[in-house]
């Protein structure tokens, strides 16, 4: 077998195989042979066909079943011989040989880029440090009490904290605006979910009342024909209702199916989850950081090949999540390209990190993060049993963790810092 391998590109290589007359001849005349003990043509006995007459019927047959094999398995064979690592499938196609001089062909193809990471001591990451004090937590059972309110409707003039069911019409120069209409909307004053000088306009109303103000629209409004415009609204009240909060003691609990220990429990429960959602973030926080830190210190190209695949494979995950089935409606293809290339170059070089300082995966820290899969089923220990019994739940799990431990290398050896911050700031940025 002869080979030769040319650049054509950064990653792209173009490489002519050629297979000599007599490697192929040798093995069709063993198919031949084997064919020719179970063949049955009219007027031989089985087992007796003189090989004339097999190569006749089944040469052509039998040579390209020979050229075809021998083209996948050189394939893999000259790859490994020239030291090459093709980042997909290749291109062949076969050249024109006369048939006593033996074979080529010419596949195309990309291969991975060869990484030397920099900069790793230099990746800088800000660890926060979540405060949560006695008021977040009072805070957070505040809005468990106004998840269980109920409203009722009262006969006076809205106040702050109110909510007012009204119907609305907006428009611009006198054109109606779009998205600027709505029936028996119901708007919690001081909530924010509307412009400030929408909920303030409808502060004193009354059911029935019926009045006309006018918005101004934010500069940086998402809407650019809105932005900065000041927008004529008329509304019409059907009735004003009052927020009534459970009460702040055991019946709370009892709301939120604590069986025992009352407020105390849903306090202590209310701040757990606290704490394990700062946690959660906080870690995501760190691993973006240190990620996008291995990125800017470590720009490669990519092959083309492995863009377009996971170009293709985010496109699948956002059609089922939009129960889309029909391929000609899914979200075109360019819509991903950016995410599709950073994960790309994210995952080449996550892999030569792991590489370059051999980490294997921590078997402590690959059962922790299974129980923190299964911490939510009310049979967690069996669920985890189960989940490390499995092959392809722990072969889907192993590539997440030993990314966490390749995160921790990254802050361990690069520039970490912390600070501190309340809970509700962090939470809400």
């Amino acid at each position: 077998m002869l080979v030769t391998v040319e650049s054509t590109g950064t990653l792209e290589r173009r490489m002519r195989v050629e297979l000599p007359a007599e490697r192929i001849e040798k093995e069709i005349e063993a198919r031949l042979k084997s064919v020719g003990r179970t063949a049955k043509i009219k007027g031989f006995r089985p087992g007796k066909i003189p090989p004339k007459v097999v190569r006749q019927r089944y040469g052509g047959q039998i040579r390209q079943e020979v050229l075809s094999d021998l083209m996948q398995k050189s394939y893999s064979d000259a790859v490994a011989q020239e030291n090459l690592n093709p980042a997909g499938g290749p291109k062949i196609e076969p050249e024109a040989v006369d048939d006593d001089k033996g074979f080529a062909y010419v596949a195309t193809f990309e291969v991975l880029p060869e990484i030397t990471l920099q900069g790793l001591d230099k990746i800088a990451v800000t660890k926060p440090e979540v405060e949560i004090t006695a008021q977040d937590c009072d805070d957070m059972i505040h809005n468990l009490r106004k998840q269980k309110a109920v409203w009722t409707t009262v006969e006076r003039e809205s106040k702050e904290g109110d909510r007012v069911i009204v119907d609305f019409d907006g428009t611009l120069k006198g054109e109606p605006v779009k998205g600027g209409q709505g029936k028996e909307v119901p708007v919690d004053l001081g909530e924010g979910d509307m412009l400030p000088d929408f909920e303030k306009a409808l502060v004193g109303l009354q059911a029935g009342d019926e009045k006309s103000f006018k918005v101004k629209f934010p500069k940086d409004y998402h809407d650019e024909a809105l932005a900065g415009k000041k927008v004529d609204f008329t509304v019409k009240a059907h009735r004003v209702e009052e927020e009534e909060l459970p009460p702040l003691d055991d019946t709370l609990a009892e709301l939120y199916d604590v069986k025992e220990g009352g407020l105390a429990t849903l306090r202590a429960d209310v701040r757990a989850n606290m704490e394990r959602e700062a946690k959660q973030r906080v870690s995501g926080d760190i691993k973006e950081q240190a990620l996008n830190g291995l990125l800017d210190a470590n720009p490669i190209e990519i092959p083309n090949a492995l863009k377009e695949q996971e170009i293709h494979s985010l496109q699948r995950d956002a059609m089922r999540r939009l129960g889309i089935e029909d391929h000609d409606k899914a979200p075109p293809a360019e819509n991903f390209a950016e995410a599709a290339e950073r994960r790309v170059r994210l995952g080449l070089l996550v892999r030569q990190l792991i590489q370059d300082n051999h980490l294997s995966v921590d078997t402590d820290r690959l059962r922790k993060h299974v129980e923190e899969m299964c911490a939510s089923y009310e049979n967690a220990e069996d669920m985890v049993a189960m989940y490390m019994s499995n092959e392809q739940v722990i072969a889907q799990v192993e590539p997440v963790v030993l990314e966490e431990q390749a995160v921790d290398w990254l802050t361990e050896n690069g520039v970490t810092k912390t600070r501190k911050v309340g809970f509700k700031e962090y939470m809400n940025n």
